[in-house]
């Protein structure tokens, strides 16, 4: 055994300096250190299957001289197949169908009366706030005023025309003046009207940036003043990766997690999803409809879990317990050998992967033994133990 230890170290020593005596010395340093790992590793596991060999060979020569080889201790898991799923992770943003941005529909105006504050839940034609009316309520008074005066003259008029007396033009004009005068009368009724401002719809006031004494425009500055969400029609938008487009779907299950309302959790499906590229993000959106609630508002964080590949039953590994050499991905099984528990490598090919699991498309099988737990230091044919 001696023998071929100093063997070994003698190859190993001869393998570096050859490949130090032949590097190129136009390459980076980095990459001459990288062929010479690799070179070793070949060679060592070469030698690795000398020496299993030789020692093999010498223990059918001299039973006596081969040393009991220790079984290293393992755990291993038995095979089966369950379902797996697969889900694309994004993050989204709750909004809302139904959004009023309010406004004053006759000109921006003094508010003098405020009857909402944020948060407030109101129904369609409340009235939110009063402007100030005291300008229109005098030109209204002064209208009616000249209304009174207008109608007296032509009354007067008309009962003179009606005993032959005075000019017909005077009776039209004075019933002209009347109509006009009441015409303005109505446009000042309306602009009066037009200092209360109601609600649109029902929701809830999302917004309220305005104060007795200030005046209401609909915006302060880029700001709404008065916003109102209807919450009974909130949904989850995300926007995702055109290369999901071919799995992700109306139809296709999500979970919503809202992290800013104590992780709520809420699964739904693809209610809309986008048929248009965007050409900066390379993204399509989806949307997905939540629930009337009402600690739910627009703009919250909607972390999205959308299943994009499900499979019934199908192997699985836990990704840990994947491993890769030159020739590909393996896995160390537990098998029988001559009556000796040994690992045994067991080349792979996987599908997809999510959390802490890997999907198994061949090389594996129901009953076979992984081990899970002991594999990072074995080698194939390396004697093993359970207990």
């Amino acid at each position: 055994m001696q023998r071929i230890l100093n063997i070994t170290l003698i190859a190993l020593g001869t393998t570096l300096m050859v490949s130090c005596g032949s590097s190129d010395t136009s390459k980076k340093p980095v990459d001459i250190k990288k062929e010479e790992l690799a070179k070793l590793k070949q060679d060592q596991e070469a030698l690795n299957k000398k020496i299993t060999s030789l020692e093999a060979d010498i223990a059918k020569l001299d039973p006596s001289s081969v040393k009991a080889e220790k079984a290293k201790l393992v755990s291993v898991t038995a095979l089966a197949p369950v379902p797996f799923t697969h889900y694309v992770d994004l993050q989204g943003k709750v909004d809302a169908d139904n959004i009023s941005y309010v406004a004053p529909r006759g000109g921006p105006g003094v508010v003098r009366a405020l009857y909402v504050k944020k948060g407030d839940a109101v129904k369609k034609g409340q009235l939110l706030l009063k402007l100030d009316d005291a300008v229109v309520k005098q030109q209204l008074a002064n209208a009616q005023t000249q209304l009174t005066f207008a109608k007296d003259l032509y009354q007067r008029r008309k009962n003179l025309w009606d005993q032959k007396i005075g000019a017909e033009v005077d009776l039209i004009n004075a019933k002209n003046n009347v109509d006009q005068v009441e015409n303005q009368i109505k446009l000042l009724q309306e602009q009066l009207g037009f200092t209360n401002v109601y609600a649109d719809m029902n929701g809830v006031m999302d917004e309220v940036n305005v104060r007795v004494g200030e005046t209401f425009t609909g915006m302060a500055g880029t700001a709404p003043q008065l916003r109102l969400v209807n919450t009974s029609a909130l949904k989850a938008v995300v926007q995702v990766p055109e290369s999901y487009q071919a799995n992700v779907k109306v139809g296709s299950p999500v979970r919503i997690t809202l992290p800013e309302v104590n992780n709520k959790v809420i699964m739904g499906k693809v209610h809309v999803a986008g048929r248009l590229i965007d050409p900066d993000t390379r993204t399509f959106y989806i949307e997905v409809q939540l629930p009337n609630d009402k600690d739910l508002r627009p703009n919250q964080i909607a972390l999205a879990q959308i299943q994009d590949y499900s499979t019934p039953s199908v192997i699985t590994i836990p990704i840990n317990t994947l491993q890769t050499d030159d020739k590909g991905k393996y896995v160390l099984v537990a098998t029988q050998d001559k009556g000796k528990l040994v690992a045994k490598k067991r080349p792979i090919s996987i599908g997809q992967t999510y959390g802490d699991k890997v999907e198994i498309k061949g090389g594996l099988q129901q009953g076979d033994q992984l081990i899970t737990e002991g594999f990072q230091s074995l080698y194939d044919g390396q004697l093993i133990t359970t207990s």
